[in-house]
């Protein structure tokens, strides 16, 4: 199984159509979005091509391969127009007999770590900022944002495919890799 991974589109057109062009070159099984998917946000600039709408329509075109999570930015109006759920505060999906436990970070996150066991993944978004690294035996992978990257990162998404994590520009160049073993 191929999973796609995208967080923080804060309602970019334009930066959720280039993700979606390496979807496509991707061919990947599911979509995971980990947050804030339509609205910038008080603390954030507008985003190139800012039309929360058109991602809704967009994104419905994907709804049967998508799993989402919510994040600060997103409240029930926005599942309300959108063909998929979003309203969780996190989701687990099991992956070569792990678990990755899905969220988009403002609740759970490096100092709130949920209970998780040896070899487990923990996924999310909210800082914009990529990271794939070990701590003690479990994985933390955050794909970046594809919208509003912090720290002088790319715009990136992520792809796990067998026991390897990537996390890609939105040009599809690897930025950072992790290999997930138990």
């Amino acid at each position: 199984m191929k999973l796609f991974f995208m967080s923080d589109i804060h309602g970019s057109v334009y930066y959720l159509n280039v993700a979606l062009d390496r979807l496509r070159e991707e061919k990947p099984n599911y979509i995971v979005i980990l947050g804030d998917l339509l609205y910038h946000g008080a603390r954030n600039p507008l985003p190139k091509e800012y039309n929360p709408k058109k991602v809704i329509e967009i994104l419905n075109n994907y709804a049967d391969r998508i799993i989402a999570v919510r994040g600060n930015c997103d409240s029930e109006v926005d599942e309300m127009v959108l063909d998929f759920p979003i309203m969780s505060t996190y989701s687990t999906i099991l992956y070569n007999d792990k678990r990755l436990f899905l969220t988009h970070g403002h609740i759970y996150n490096e100092n709130h770590m949920p209970k998780l066991g040896n070899g487990d993944i923990f996924m999310s978004g909210h800082t914009h900022i990529p990271k794939a690294k070990k701590i003690d035996n479990i994985y933390v992978i955050n794909p970046g944002s594809t919208t509003l990257p912090k720290e002088n990162n790319p715009h990136t998404y992520g792809i796990l495919e067998g026991e390897i994590f990537k996390i890609k520009d939105l040009e599809g160049n690897i930025y950072r890799e992790i290999k997930i073993v138990k």
